[in-house]
């Protein structure tokens, strides 16, 4: 067959499949076209996976946020209350909050009034936990004197003892 007859055979075969509606496409157009379809499938599956990264980590911002304004709205509730103990009572709070979700701030806020009296102050200002510490204090006041006395003796005198007195309560103390 000669190179006229097979041009021949290709347009009557072009002929024939156009009246039936179809259309030959060479095969390096075919070969350009699928690279083309296949990278596009590829670019669709990355983007889906970045949307969906970028919802997880939309989502867990938000709850972060919920988190964060529960926190300061603890706090300053809290704080209003007259909470000696910020921090402790914030974590107690959110504690009590997770364990059931209907619970109102100001509910839980009265439940550790009642429950924990410690954290809060009394109507007259004063905390619960300043009362038991007073004894404390008292001691504190006086070493904090004696350790004054013994730096007034030993700078006075310079004798090496009295310093020697001086730095060891001083040790003490400190």
């Amino acid at each position: 067959m000669s190179q006229i007859d097979a041009d021949e055979n290709i347009l009557s075969e072009t002929t024939e499949n156009s009246e039936r509606g179809l259309k030959l496409v060479p095969v390096s157009e075919s070969i350009r076209y699928r690279k083309r379809a296949q990278s596009a499938e590829k670019e669709n599956e990355s983007l889906a996976q970045a949307l969906a990264e970028a919802k997880a980590e939309s989502s867990r911002m938000a709850e972060q946020l919920s988190g964060m304004e529960l926190e300061q709205k603890l706090m300053r509730k809290l704080a209003g209350a007259g909470t000696v103990d910020l921090e402790s009572a914030v974590l107690i709070a959110k504690a009590r909050m997770e364990g059931s979700k209907n619970t109102d701030v100001d509910s839980v806020i009265e439940q550790l009034k009642r429950e924990k009296q410690y954290l809060f102050e009394d109507e007259r200002g004063s905390s619960v936990a300043a009362q038991r510490t007073a004894p404390a204090k008292d001691r504190v006041t006086s070493n904090q004197s004696v350790l004054e006395r013994a730096a007034k003796k030993a700078a006075t005198t310079g004798n090496r003892a009295d310093l020697q007195e001086y730095l060891r309560r001083r040790r003490n103390f400190l």
